[in-house]
């Protein structure tokens, strides 16, 4: 399955790109696809997970196609 991942912000700059597309095994999750796309980098406590621009947690399920997005808090004042 091929997942679109995209970074923002600081994530962006920690991962020095704004993209990326991986393929992940059927039934993978946010999580997993996180794991392919980082490799070691485990996933920022806070990070904001969504998946075709819907907010979702990192035990959501993917399909092939998807977009998984990853950003940390928004804060506002």
């Amino acid at each position: 399955m091929s997942i679109q991942v995209r970074y923002f912000a600081a994530l962006r700059e920690r991962m020095g790109r704004e993209h990326d597309q991986v393929d992940v095994f059927p039934e993978a999750t946010v999580a997993a696809v996180w794991a392919r796309a980082a490799g070691d980098t485990p996933l920022p406590t806070n990070t904001l997970c969504a998946v075709n621009m819907e907010y979702a947690e990192p035990s959501a399920s993917v399909r092939d196609g998807d977009e998984v997005a990853f950003f940390p808090p928004v804060t506002g004042g």
